[in-house]
């Protein structure tokens, strides 16, 4: 059984609101220069959920069910850097006004640069919503620690969540994991060097087909748990050889050269004390029954 700090942790209230589509330009150009007009990040996705595949959208950046931001306006103030690392994947979300007021939803991701925190409500509710709903939060997990592993660091997880996901301690103090991918640190690109873990994601690079193919990338699936192997994302992301991080994919694939599907952290560990186990189910919507794995 882990032992958490969870009745020292604090939970907090934030509140958000529906993030407008972004669109950066008429064309962006993808990695062999060809220029690409398509739906990206933001907004209200009815039909692309958590469990669903990371690939194949006719999009980039692809962000499954509700977008929401504190201040769309202002992406980098403090209020809305303090909406972003406060809230967990795992946390309960309850939309407070409009026609869906008092249904509750899940945090299944967050997206950084564009600060928006992706959350996961059932179709009935998605088919409500008309944009201008305000969601309450009750941000519950930063500070999260597992008192057997001290070398393995906690972000972004609700402890609710940790309990769910099959992990087992080892002797000495690792951690056993169960995760539906390996991903090599070499090919991660975008985010990484970020000095933050607590926020945002950073991303798996996909513009070698031969890579994607041999790792088997076009498996993954939005909710997957993967683990980053000699990535380091205790104090930043970056790599370090015989570290560990494990992530969740939040984000679709992208065209753009050093993108492609984004991972939040989510459990790191220098030392190497993370012991990833291939889990095909290894998914938040199958563990939770969400997504395109709810159950009425």
């Amino acid at each position: 059984m882990l032992k958490l700090n969870e009745n020292r942790l604090v939970k907090m209230a934030v509140t958000g609101k529906v993030s407008p589509p972004l669109r950066y330009g008429t064309f962006e150009v993808d990695s062999d220069g060809k220029g690409h007009s398509l739906p990206s990040v933001g907004g209200i996705v009815y039909n692309v959920k958590v469990g669903d595949p990371a690939f194949g959208w006719r999009g980039d950046h692809i962000e499954p069910g509700v977008s929401i931001i504190h201040d769309d306006e202002k992406r980098t103030s403090s209020k809305n850097q303090a909406f972003h690392f406060l809230t967990c994947i795992g946390n309960e979300v309850e939309i407070t006004c409009g026609p869906a007021k008092g249904v509750k939803g899940v945090v299944s991701g967050m997206h950084g640069g564009v600060e928006h925190v992706l959350v996961d409500f059932d179709q009935r509710t998605l088919d409500k919503l008309n944009g201008d709903e305000k969601f309450l939060i009750r941000a519950y997990g930063q500070g999260l620690q597992i008192a057997d592993c001290p070398e393995v660091f906690c972000y972004n997880l609700d402890p609710s969540l940790l309990k769910k996901m099959q992990i087992k301690v080892r002797p000495g103090g690792s951690l056993e994991v169960p995760v539906a991918a390996k991903i090599p640190a070499a090919i991660m690109g975008s985010g990484l060097g970020h000095p933050d873990p607590a926020t945002g994601d950073y991303d798996i690079t996909t513009q070698d087909p031969k890579v994607v193919k041999r790792l088997g990338l076009k498996d993954l699936r939005f909710g997957d748990f993967v683990a980053v192997m000699d990535a380091d994302n205790t104090y930043g992301r970056h790599y370090y050889e015989g570290a560990v991080t494990i992530a969740i994919v939040s984000h679709s694939d992208s065209f753009v050269s050093g993108h492609g599907p984004g991972v939040t952290t989510l459990l790191s560990s220098k030392t190497g004390k993370i012991k990833p186990v291939l889990q095909p189910n290894a998914n938040l919507a199958k563990l939770l029954h969400i997504g395109r794995f709810r159950t009425r």
